[in-house]
């Protein structure tokens, strides 16, 4: 196995077990490694410190394993295990009103570089390293040792995800199917509401996991309330809304494909046409024509303005303007759950961000509640990057 050598007094952050070693922190590397082999890394001194993937760019190598051999027979099985009772003991693997969870994310599950979602005895694989995309025969067969007779397919979806590298076949498909299963499409139950998902099709695995206890959290405040959900997607907030007892709620998003997924989820949990309306719209011309005062709750969560520190500032102002449209046209009293799923962008600048979008509108604001990834979308207390989705409750006066 290649051997990585650190630099004098460059070992500090891996001795913290930072899953990361940057490439500026090596160096000598004994060995030729192709892209996603696994590695073992060293001190300057000689001390064996880590195993991981080796990977071409700023991150050289993502950390498995601080004692123990990725390479063994039941490394994979163990890791995924592990994950498992990590949901277990978050009250997700048999919750009775739930059968959706993300069972292992990346870092926070000290496997850096793959998710997997699981979606009622289907799960989704998404590797974001090469080293994890060539192990997913392994993860594929550590998913049928944990789940057993239960699990029906285990579908790959890495071609947007994983780095494009000579010899990686990056084409989306089935590593597993039990015997009958012919679905690309099943309905899943999150809080005792029912959402279809379309793995092959949808967004990221096909639904965004990630905001469920923000979503109840809309519930509970929705009672009485005319709703506007922007970048609705799937419709996830909606359905909550309506569940929770708004009056009306009108969803708006881009994608036409979303939107009538929309109206089939709304459906599907059986609310009338005359509680909802879908509209397929650019947001911000959208939000140019919305009277002030229509609506006294209003859900914000766009897609990741910045993918890298190189847009901070330009994602950072259009995070700003989009929520001083907000603010702006909110009915007196009203509550706004407004979010950033960007990891560049900490929760001090969007908190920044918003402020200086109140300021803007000249507004009484007042923060209820700041918000959160929930339990499966784990963060390593070593890895606080692994900390991407922040949120908050504001009540505009």
């Amino acid at each position: 196995m290649t051997k990585i050598y650190l630099k004098p007094r460059r070992d500090e952050s891996v001795r913290r077990f930072h899953p990361w070693v940057f490439s500026g922190a090596i160096a000598n590397v004994v060995g030729n490694p192709a892209e996603g082999d696994l590695v073992q890394v060293f001190s300057a001194e000689g001390e064996y410190l880590a195993s991981g993937h080796w990977q071409i760019g700023s991150i050289a190598v993502r950390i498995l394993s601080f004692c123990g051999d990725p390479a063994a027979s039941g490394f994979w099985n163990d890791a995924v295990a592990a994950a498992f009772a990590a949901r277990s003991a978050a009250g997700l693997t048999d919750a009775p009103d739930t059968d959706c969870y993300r069972l292992v994310h990346g870092e926070g599950d000290g496997l850096p570089g793959l998710i997997i979602d699981y979606y009622g005895g289907v799960c989704v694989i998404q590797a974001h390293s090469a080293g994890m995309f060539r192990a997913k025969d392994r993860i594929c067969e550590a998913l049928k040792a944990l789940y057993g007779p239960s699990l029906k397919a285990v579908y790959d979806k890495s071609s947007g995800t994983a780095p494009f590298k000579a010899g990686l076949d990056l084409v989306d498909g089935y590593l597993y199917k039990s015997e009958g299963f012919a679905n690309s499409e099943t309905v899943v139950h999150e809080h005792g509401h029912s959402f279809l998902v379309n793995w092959e099709e949808g967004q990221k695995t096909g639904f965004f996991l990630d905001q469920r206890e923000n979503r109840a959290l809309v519930q509970k405040y929705s009672r009485g309330r005319e709703v506007l959900n922007l970048f609705c997607y799937t419709g996830g907030f909606s359905v909550y809304a309506l569940g929770g007892g708004a009056k009306h709620v009108d969803s708006v998003d881009s994608s036409q494909k979303a939107m009538d997924l929309v109206a089939r989820n709304v459906a599907l949990n059986g609310f009338g046409g005359d509680m909802h309306s879908g509209y397929c719209a650019d947001v911000k011309d959208f939000m140019a024509e919305v009277p002030e005062g229509k609506y006294d709750l209003m859900i914000v969560d766009p897609p990741a303005f910045a993918k890298h520190r190189g847009v901070l500032d330009k994602a950072l102002r259009a995070y700003q303007r989009l929520n001083a449209s907000a603010l702006s046209r909110i009915a007196p009293g009203g509550l706004m759950f407004t979010f950033s799923c960007s990891q560049v962008v900490s929760r001090q600048d969007f908190l920044e961000a918003v402020f200086s979008a109140a300021a803007q509108t000249g507004r009484s604001v007042r923060i209820l509640d700041r918000l959160n990834q929930p339990a499966d979308h784990a963060v390593n207390i070593y890895h606080p990057e692994g900390e991407y989705l922040k949120g908050l409750l504001l009540y505009v006066e």
